[in-house]
């Protein structure tokens, strides 16, 4: 990931720390890979308005699903999905989840979500996973 866009991306999950801490709201990180390129006005129209994106490069973006649970992310990634498939006719698409944790580092997010993406794209059934996916690919 470019310094530029980890930059960014490491704001959005600083800031994301903060109101959870400061209004107990919660928060969901999440990498989405498609493998066509994905225009963010494209993007945009299918993820919820309250949800945050970035683009990271043609086939990746980083979203964080504001106000939303871990366990609840589950289900707007897969309504996420469902609206690209839709709109391509394709099924490339996945998304990996971490479980958000305070003392986890913008740079540690950033690792699970590519370890959980590529443990997704090469072993999984499912097109969300979280980091139970990591846990499994170790048996």
């Amino acid at each position: 990931m470019k310094d530029k866009i980890f930059n960014r991306v490491n704001v959005e999950i600083k800031k994301a720390y903060y109101i959870s801490q400061r209004y107990k709201s919660k928060s969901a990180f999440a990498l989405l890979y498609h493998e066509k390129p994905l225009s963010l006005d494209e993007l945009g129209s299918f993820v919820r308005i309250s949800d945050y994106f970035i683009k990271i490069d043609e086939n990746h973006y980083f979203i964080n699903f504001t106000f939303t649970s871990p366990s609840d992310s589950v289900k707007a990634a897969q309504n996420l999905i469902f609206y690209l498939d839709k709109h391509f006719n394709d099924t490339t698409t996945c998304v990996a989840i971490d479980t958000f944790d305070i003392l986890s580092t913008p740079r540690m997010v950033c690792n699970v979500l590519y370890d959980i993406l590529k443990e997704t794209k090469n072993t999984s059934y499912n097109r969300v996973e979280d980091e139970t996916v990591l846990k499994l690919g170790m048996r």
